[in-house]
């Protein structure tokens, strides 16, 4: 049996369970507020690391931001966390919310509309995949080169893994903050009939941190 995982790290959500909030823009990424889930995240040193600045925060909340990249081989991304556009692409323009260089290496983005690999930077490819969850879990556990494989989000797309009981183990960083509005994560699932259950926490001023493990199929 392989030991490649389909993990979920740092995925941050608000008080009363989601994981972005409403009307998600070029100004809102992870919509109205959403940015406020993230504060724990983005003072940490592996944050600030990553975005090349210095100096940042350690301990628990940054021990989790950077096992969150720890043997880490590919990404998988639903299209809302690659980009605001829906539809058909107008053009190979949009190149995603961060401009290059990118840290996802490689990364397989689920879409309803076909469009050519993406090549960043420093080597990063976008691989854009139209034929469902599963295709890309495999495409992204063969580009992983034995590593396990990290979904990013959005919200729509861990539900749809969790609903196929794909997801090995999950990271959520609950933080102080009401959203009222936006995407539900858990809204009409039960995690304990798929099969998951709580082997870690962890609080810190700026977060509770639970992970989830699913028993092998």
């Amino acid at each position: 049996m392989s030991s490649q995982r389909l993990r979920v790290s740092c995925f941050s959500i608000s008080l009363d369970g989601f994981g972005a909030g409403p009307n998600q823009s070029l100004d809102n990424p992870l919509g109205e507020g959403g940015m406020g889930l993230h504060g724990w995240m983005t003072k940490t040193r592996t944050f600030q690391k990553l975005h090349g600045g210095e100096g940042g925060t350690t301990g628990v909340d940054d021990d989790f931001t950077a096992s969150g990249f720890h043997n880490v081989g590919a990404w998988i991304l639903g299209r809302n966390m690659f980009g605001p556009i829906r539809g058909d692409w107008p053009d190979d323009s949009w190149k995603g919310w961060w401009g290059e260089p990118t840290p996802y290496v490689p990364v397989f983005v689920l879409t309803h509309h076909a469009r050519a690999p993406l090549v960043m930077e420093g080597g990063t490819t976008f691989h854009f995949v139209t034929d469902g969850i599963e295709s890309a879990l495999r495409k992204a556990k063969d580009a992983a080169g034995g590593k396990d494989v990290r979904l990013g989000g959005g919200v729509g797309t861990l539900r749809q893994y969790l609903r196929a009981r794909l997801i090995d183990e999950l990271h959520f960083a609950v933080s102080p903050v009401v959203l009222g509005r936006g995407e539900h994560l858990f809204q009409g699932l039960d995690l304990r009939e798929l099969g998951y259950e709580v082997v870690r926490h962890a609080t810190t001023p700026d977060a509770l941190h639970f992970v989830l493990s699913r028993a092998s199929r």
